[in-house]
């Protein structure tokens, strides 16, 4: 519902930072319609029975303030959970992008429950280090031990890179020993595959060790083809045959 309001540019309307005007206010108008629509987003936002309890409140400030102090819970328990999600969470069968997901999500919600300040003395930049730290060292903690050699040489690194660039380098680990898994896989592969070609296109031998005599086309006689065929095309001199053709 925040996050609606918020585009809406209609935030102020609940958090009190846009002030009713006087009746008299040439704003007053303006004002009201915004309220009005405040208010129907709202009701249509909860179940009828919680909308029926809401319907006569004036303004959407009202409104919200009731419905936080009817269901509003602490903290605490969902903080407790996330935290302890995140320190069991395990890469196992993921990837290492599925894996991340998973963390980012968890960070996220347990940033939305923290109390955040502002100042300009430096300190904020410390607790951003910090909490950055943190991120760096449940992602590293939840990988595989086939991952051992590239965790250390992060930790190694001063100082200690940002939650992206660290699963920038785990990734390329990652691709790099697709692209080995995959080069290896040809060369075992590769061989069977030629030696299935040649078993496969070997010609077919007969019992007595030759291949398969060939016909002529022309005088239907064997070991021989049409275009050695002396009936078409004449006997060699000295041929028993010619002998007989020309006596």
């Amino acid at each position: 519902m925040i996050v609606a309001l918020t585009a809406k540019n209609k935030l102020g309307f609940i958090d009190n930072s846009i002030d009713q005007p006087r009746p008299d206010d040439l704003l007053y108008g303006s004002w009201t319609r915004c309220n009005s629509m405040v208010i129907s987003w709202i009701l249509n936002s909860v179940s009828r029975d919680i909308a029926d309890s809401l319907m006569y409140m004036p303004t959407a400030r009202e409104m919200w303030i009731d419905i936080h102090d009817r269901f509003h819970e602490s903290n605490a328990p969902r903080v407790y959970q996330i935290k302890k999600m995140l320190n069991a969470l395990q890469q196992g069968a993921m990837d290492i992008s599925s894996y991340y997901t998973k963390l980012r999500i968890l960070w996220d919600e347990l940033r939305d429950y923290q109390p955040t300040s502002v100042c300009n003395c430096g300190s904020m930049r410390e607790w951003v280090t910090y909490q950055n730290q943190e991120c760096v060292m449940h992602f590293l903690m939840g990988l595989n031990e086939s991952y051992a050699q590239v965790r250390a040489q992060i930790l190694m690194m001063e100082p200690l890179p940002v939650i992206a660039k660290v699963f920038a380098l785990v990734v390329q680990e990652e691709r790099q020993r697709s692209i080995h898994h995959g080069v290896a896989k040809m060369n075992v592969d590769h061989p069977v595959s030629l030696n299935s070609v040649n078993f496969t296109t070997a010609p077919k031998v007969s019992k007595a060790g030759r291949g398969d005599k060939v016909v002529c086309s022309h005088c239907h006689f064997r070991n021989h083809t049409v275009d050695k065929c002396y009936k078409l095309h004449g006997y060699p001199p000295g041929h028993p045959k010619l002998k007989q053709i020309l006596w």
